[in-house]
């Protein structure tokens, strides 16, 4: 019996080991898709969130709306691509923190009120992706692939590069 158990750990550890890729792929397309999303709507509807922005008491409305409104934007899309997501992510976390506590601070009774809030949740998966990375399907995955195969290049041609100099 307690083979058996082994078994299936080993079978469900190489099953999710070769799955590996999928999770942060499914988080940052997702998470990536809502952002792209919503600042292209802040764009086409900008005069709409500055009276937002103005009536939630946010500092300068005409300046801020549009440039969360951009941020959602590109940094929605970086997060689709998977290029620089540890970096895109951060902006749009600060802005998921803006929202809670600009439009909906006076609406939480508790904890676990925050925590049911798809604001909240989306911090989460932007602090997950920030620590984590992209995951190999990604054009960060691939870039740091091309990076380090120059690295190891560079590094087995400079003893070369050494010795044909003070040779």
């Amino acid at each position: 019996m307690l083979e058996r158990l082994r078994m299936l750990h080993r079978l469900i550890c190489e099953i999710t080991g070769r799955l590996a890729w999928l999770a942060p792929l499914v988080a940052r397309v997702s998470v990536g898709l809502v952002f792209l999303s919503t600042g292209w709507g802040k764009l086409q509807h900008l005069d709409r969130v500055i009276e937002l922005f103005r009536s939630l008491g946010i500092p300068a409305p005409e300046l801020q709306a549009p440039f969360v409104a951009a941020t959602e934007l590109t940094c929605g899309l970086l997060l689709v691509l998977g290029l620089g997501t540890r970096i895109a992510a951060v902006p749009l976390a600060i802005t998921m923190v803006v929202a809670i506590r600009t439009a909906l601070w006076s609406e939480l009774e508790g904890t676990i009120d925050l925590f049911g809030r798809e604001e909240f949740l989306f911090i989460v998966l932007l602090g997950w992706l920030a620590i984590s990375g992209a995951g190999s399907a990604s054009l960060d995955a691939i870039a740091a692939h091309f990076l380090l195969a120059g690295a190891r290049r560079d590094e087995t041609a400079a003893p070369l590069r050494r010795t044909a100099l003070f040779s």
